[in-house]
């Protein structure tokens, strides 16, 4: 309990002042350890700052000179990676054609880690740009990023009509390479479904197609053997049979015609191959026309033409060796593709001012 007979005012405000004093000395003692902390803090954050600013620059020129990709990246193009290259030499190529801008980052980084691995060959296409690192794991994973294209020859397509289509489906496609080349290998192109890459090559075409008509002829195999005729002859004759008719059971009848004129020695008078000679059709042909010189011409000249006029179908190959015999010699087809028989000319002219005219 408080005594107040014990109170002295005197020592009241000795107690004050000590009071007061030791308040504001524990008061600075604590501004002054609070000052030094926040002054320490900032300086570090201002250092941190600082840090990271010349980070965040040193790293935004480290991306523009080395990793991303250049402006002028080949998108669309197909870079190709030749067996047997070294690293060097590919990331010399790769830089060349502006795929990455330094060789020496590209190869440094697979050498630093990826070293048992190294760069595939093959052909890489590229779609959009890429940085060095999406570059790098391509090339070292062989993902070449080339999405074949699905091209279909319909039945009865020349070698012309095969390098137009491929031509609008790879504009860099050599069509006069594959003409050239293929010549010879008229009829035995299988007309199909195909898929290519966009950097095919004619010869690689060509050995696609072939190879897929050799596969699909077994299919009548035994009945070409039994025909007793050459495979030439009768891939000619089914290229005839492939524009004359349009069913299995017409092209069987107009292949035991033509056989039938053949082996009376009478003219084919197959009007189907002058698209093939002069671009004409049946209705565009003047008289002048059939009087051409050429091999294929099956009005001057007597039996086959001298090759095939189209790649044609299985079922014009089938046709042509498994004729029905009739008593017919002419044939035609009105505008609907309906066809029209006859024993002799008499009969075909009168069938001609029926159904042409």
């Amino acid at each position: 309990m408080f005594n107040f007979s014990n109170y002295n005012p005197r020592n009241s405000k000795i107690l004050l002042k000590n009071f007061l004093l030791k308040f504001f000395y524990k008061g600075f003692s604590l501004f002054k350890r609070l000052k030094k902390f926040v002054f320490r803090d900032l300086f570090r954050k201002k250092l941190w700052f600082r840090i990271s600013v010349l980070c965040f620059v040193f790293l935004s020129v480290f991306y523009f000179l080395f990793v991303s990709p250049p402006f002028n990246f080949p998108v669309g193009r197909i870079i190709e990676i030749e067996e047997g290259a070294t690293l060097k030499q590919v990331a010399e190529l790769l830089e060349k054609n502006k795929v990455i801008k330094s060789s020496l980052m590209f190869s440094g980084i697979i050498d630093l880690f990826l070293k048992e691995r190294g760069a595939i060959a093959g052909d890489y296409f590229f779609e959009e740009r890429c940085t060095v690192f999406k570059i790098i794991w391509r090339t070292t994973s062989g993902i070449y990023g080339i999405t074949p294209t699905k091209i279909t020859f319909v039945e009865g397509s020349t070698i012309y009509d095969i390098a137009d289509v491929i031509g609008k489906k790879f504009p860099k496609f050599d069509k006069r390479e594959f003409i050239k080349i293929a010549q010879d290998e008229e009829g035995f192109l299988f007309p199909d479904t195909y898929y290519f890459l966009p950097n095919v090559t004619p010869q690689s075409v060509i050995s696609t197609m072939k190879s897929n008509f050799n596969k699909r002829i077994e299919e009548i195999s035994d009945k070409i053997d039994n025909f007793g005729k050459d495979i030439h002859e009768i891939v000619t004759m089914a290229s005839l049979l492939e524009k004359e008719a349009r069913t299995l059971n017409s092209k069987r009848m107009i292949a035991g015609i033509l056989w039938k004129r053949i082996e009376i020695e009478m003219p084919l008078q197959v009007d189907a191959v002058f698209p093939y000679i002069i671009g004409k059709n049946t209705y565009q042909l003047s008289l002048d026309d059939l009087k051409v010189e050429s091999p294929y011409n099956t009005y001057t000249n007597k039996g086959l033409p001298v090759g095939p006029i189209a790649n044609p179908s299985l079922w014009s190959l089938l046709a042509a060796v498994t004729p029905i015999e009739s008593d017919y010699l002419f044939y035609l087809s009105d505008e609907y593709g309906n066809m029209h028989y006859a024993v002799d000319f008499e009969q075909h002219k009168q069938n001609k001012r029926l159904y042409l005219y």
